[in-house]
């Protein structure tokens, strides 16, 4: 297998856009291949199978999620308030949004991810330590809230983004700031 991290990513990012525009029907080395602009038989070259090439669009989706430092450093500044917390949830839910292709392919892998027990290994593992790292940065931060609180955050927001990704006439932006405002101040404990 060819060892070119640029290429396997360049391929990688090209399974991104063909799963998001496509489905997991259309994802093909050919269609890959194709949308990264490279000859013919490249993407098998890198990936032993489309298992494999699954499993790696996985990891990827979740590298291009990670906010950079400067976002990060903005995150973690400000009052520990509800309404800081509302922000806050505004932000990710405007940066999920903005990276549609890599959501929307996450949605595809998460349904071929119900009959690929390795995809849902990886899935799972991956999600799962996002979570965590969602309560322990919250839960450090001194924001308002416990884990629990933080989960079901993490849930509303994540299904706002599928509704504002495939579904975008049923709720406005404002519509739906005001409603993370909302879940906010009726999920997070009173403030004293």
């Amino acid at each position: 297998m060819r060892q070119n991290l640029a290429r396997r990513s360049a391929l990688v990012d090209a399974a991104i856009e063909v799963l998001a525009r496509d489905g997991a029907r259309g994802l093909t080395f050919r269609a890959v291949d194709l949308e990264a602009g490279v000859p013919k038989g490249t993407a098998s070259n890198y990936f032993t199978s489309r298992d494999e090439l699954l499993n790696q669009v996985g990891h990827r989706i979740y590298e291009r999620l990670i906010p950079d430092e400067a976002t990060v450093a903005g995150m973690v500044t400000g009052p520990n308030t509800k309404a800081r917390t509302a922000e806050l949830v505004r932000q990710v839910v405007e940066r999920v949004t903005a990276f549609r292709t890599g959501f929307l392919a996450l949605l595809e892998l998460r349904l071929e991810a119900t009959r690929r027990p390795e995809l849902r290994a990886v899935l799972t593992a991956r999600v799962a330590r996002d979570v965590e790292e969602n309560v322990t940065g919250h839960l450090a931060s001194g924001l308002p809230g416990d884990a629990d609180a933080v989960k079901m955050i993490y849930l509303a927001a994540n299904w706002l983004v599928v509704e504002r990704l495939t579904l975008p006439g049923v709720f406005s932006e404002e519509e739906a700031a005001r409603l993370i405002g909302h879940l906010v101040e009726r999920v997070l404990p009173p403030e004293s």
